[in-house]
């Protein structure tokens, strides 16, 4: 038993060796040769150049050294001590960092060719810099502020709960992970949506350190955190007429208000609000106006008729345009911040994207409007999304149900009845105990 144990242990001993040669084949014009180093870990091996030439002749392959003491011999050997010294120290503090080390990495560092992070918070300061640099060629800046929250939180926690400015990417575990979640949960007080957002981007770090040889797997590729069901977040029918016919003093509220009741009536998230141009709306040849704008998040176009509310509050801030922009509308972080004020004004909870939700409750299902044509209007890549604003509405249900009223109403319905006199009696069976 013993004899087995050990050597299960030989077999997972790592291996390592350093290897210097010459390619005799390859001759340079003053008759030396490169030295060349190979370094072997675990059966994986990189080749090193090195600035050293070697005179054939004195090369000795079976001690991987020059013989003799010519001036040529020496340079040689000491490049081999100090290179091997080098690789030497590289491998253990690699292995000591990583708990693993690779022959690529090894070379990496010798060459001192990409010295990834080796710690998450390092890691993750590193993606959001290379994502900033993307903003405004394939990335924006909403996408940008998301990983900063996810980064500033995560940060919170490791400082917070494990007492430690940073933490090694080798020594992430499912309770790290566990405990980074209930965090989530009841520090920041969090719902379900808000924190899978932050657990995906955690989870795209590992998957970042495995691309980058930091490490060898990742801890949490078989974690998939659950997705809450999506729900509707439309206002009450009875909310939203209040927010319509209720007076505001402040200006900045009143403009918050009157965004709110434009994406109401056109769909609109914030987003696409904040960019829509005077070129994105056209007159029809019967006088009606349109909105033809591709919506930022899935790229899709989204068409919608302006109604006269729209129509009005365009025409009130027309003196405010900056440039071709329909409204000048503020910051994203003032604009949640005032909305959650105005909410707090009239007596019910309100967020700028509750909305685009009472478009596609309200203003277009709840009316009889055609699923595939709110779709169309709202810009969704799939219907089943549109469908959620479906699913949510008692007052749809309830005008459906209406309808098919109306449709039986007067039509006699006659069901065949069968006599079930003569029908024979079935056995009831004992029940085994």
């Amino acid at each position: 038993m013993r004899n087995n144990r050990d050597n299960q242990d030989t077999k997972r001993r790592s291996t390592f060796a350093i290897l210097f040669y010459i390619n005799r084949t390859k001759i340079r014009k003053d008759g030396t040769c490169q030295l060349l180093c190979k370094v072997s870990i675990d059966a994986e091996w990189e080749q090193i150049g090195t600035k050293a030439s070697v005179n054939p002749d004195i090369w000795n392959p079976e001690t991987g050294r020059a013989d003799g003491r010519s001036e040529n011999a020496v340079t040689v050997n000491r490049a081999i001590d100090e290179l091997t010294r080098e690789i030497t120290n590289h491998y253990n503090h690699i292995k000591k960092s990583l708990g693993f080390v690779t022959a690529e990495l090894v070379k990496n560092a010798v060459k001192g060719i990409g010295q990834k992070p080796v710690t998450l918070l390092a890691l993750f300061r590193e993606h959001n810099e290379e994502f900033k640099k993307r903003i405004g060629v394939d990335r924006i800046k909403e996408t940008y502020d998301s990983y900063q929250r996810s980064y500033k939180h995560l940060a919170a926690f490791i400082q917070e709960k494990k007492g430690v400015e940073d933490i090694t990417l080798r020594s992430l575990d499912k309770v790290f992970y566990d405990d980074f979640e209930i965090f989530l949960q009841t520090d920041c007080k969090m719902k379900p949506k808000t924190v899978h957002e932050h657990l995906y981007r955690l989870k795209k770090m590992t998957m970042r350190a495995v691309s980058q040889g930091t490490l060898r797997r990742d801890p949490y590729c078989r974690l998939h955190p659950e997705l809450p069901k999506r729900k509707s977040r439309h206002l009450k029918l009875e909310d939203l007429k209040t927010l319509m016919s209720t007076q505001i003093d402040k200006p900045n509220l009143q403009r918050v208000r009157d965004w709110f009741i434009f994406s109401t009536f056109t769909g609109l998230a914030y987003a696409d609000l904040k960019r829509l141009s005077v070129n994105d709306i056209t007159q029809a040849e019967d006088g009606s106006w349109w909105i033809h704008i591709k919506r930022q998040k899935t790229d899709t176009p989204s068409v919608i008729k302006l109604l006269d509310v729209p129509l009005r509050i365009i025409e009130k801030y027309k003196h405010e345009r900056q440039g071709d922009k329909v409204f000048n509308l503020y910051t994203r972080e003032y604009l949640i911040r005032l909305t959650r004020e105005l909410g707090e004004e009239y007596g019910f909870s309100l967020t700028f994207h509750k909305a685009r939700h009472n478009f596609g409750t309200h203003m277009t299902l709840s009316l009889g409007v055609p699923l595939e044509t709110v779709s169309k209007m709202m810009g969704h890549t799939n219907i089943t999304t549109t469908q959620i604003y479906a699913q949510v509405t008692d007052k749809k249900v309830d005008e459906d149900m209406k309808r098919l009223k109306e449709v039986t109403a007067g039509q006699k319905i006659n069901i065949y009845e069968e006599d079930l006199s003569n029908l024979p009696k079935r056995r009831r069976k004992a029940a085994s105990v």
